[in-house]
């Protein structure tokens, strides 16, 4: 008779990320001392996005969650989103606003300014592409994927999973053409991940707090101080169709994006179009 043993199981590896260090940060840069935002890390799983998505019924606080690697990220308009732990952050907020959901434009926008700003603290200078996209040197540095879900639990809330995804470093192995619309910051490697996530975490609230209470028009001026393509000529391209052509001008109190044309000046309103440089 042959004896079989079950081969015991291979364990699960441990996330990056330290919880406990996240916690003593979070709570460290609150007023009043407090963790306010949960925090948990997976080594992987398919989409932070998605997982929180789908749990959004039972929380009761906001949640991060961050992934070491996500095999089913995406971006916006649902292309996929690859990276390997050691070049990028990968993580989703879930929020909880009391707005109603179609109170929430220019959310995306302030999101940016949050992330922005947080890059500022390690000596980075990000540009923000409208409506969802962090640049550095005019590569792309971080992408922002908003997903929202009205909360039947109480009045007109609605909660908003904030997916970033910001790149370390240029994965080897890029075509050039790709190499160059990559953008990375190394800067971010040499701090603990810990760090990293916390202050973005921090600055993410105190945005959020702020457009709950005041809405877009409060971040105007903010976003367009690290406005990519202020003043230079654009186009606004929809399914390879050129709709608009112009200068760049900014932003209104809605997080419309506002450029001027022969025909004077327009607003474009966030949807499935991208913004471009002409020469682009």
């Amino acid at each position: 008779m042959t004896l079989t043993f079950p081969m015991p199981a291979e364990p699960e590896s441990a996330p990056l990320v330290r919880l406990e260090r996240i916690g003593m940060l979070l709570a460290g840069s609150d007023p009043q001392g407090q963790q306010r935002i949960d925090v948990e890390a997976v080594a992987e799983t398919g989409s932070t996005n998605v997982d929180l998505m789908q749990r959004l019924s039972s929380l009761q606080r906001p949640l991060l969650l961050v992934a070491d690697r996500q095999t089913a990220g995406r971006g916006r308009a649902g292309r996929p989103w690859r990276a390997a732990p050691e070049d990028s952050l990968t993580f989703s907020l879930a929020w909880r606003l009391q707005r109603p959901m179609h109170a929430l434009l220019g959310l995306p926008l302030a999101v940016g300014v949050a992330l922005a700003e947080a890059l500022e603290v390690f000596g980075i200078r990000p540009q923000l592409k409208w409506p969802n996209d962090v640049l550095r040197d005019g590569a792309k540095l971080a992408g922002i994927l908003i997903e929202t879900a009205a909360d039947g639990r109480q009045g007109d809330g609605t909660w908003a999973v904030i997916g970033i995804g910001l790149n370390l470093a240029v994965p080897p192995g890029l075509e050039d053409e790709l190499q160059r619309a990559v953008g990375a910051a190394p800067e971010l490697q040499k701090a603990p991940r810990e760090t990293v996530l916390a202050i973005i975490a921090s600055a993410l609230a105190g945005v959020l707090e702020e457009f709950e209470a005041r809405g877009f028009g409060a971040f105007v001026k903010r976003w367009e101080a690290f406005h990519a393509y202020a003043g230079q000529a654009v186009k606004i391209v929809e399914n390879g169709r050129v709709l608009q052509e112009g200068t760049a001008v900014g932003v209104d109190m809605m997080g419309r994006f506002l450029m001027d044309t022969e025909g004077g000046q327009v607003e474009i309103l966030a949807g499935d179009v991208s913004l471009r440089l002409q020469d682009a």
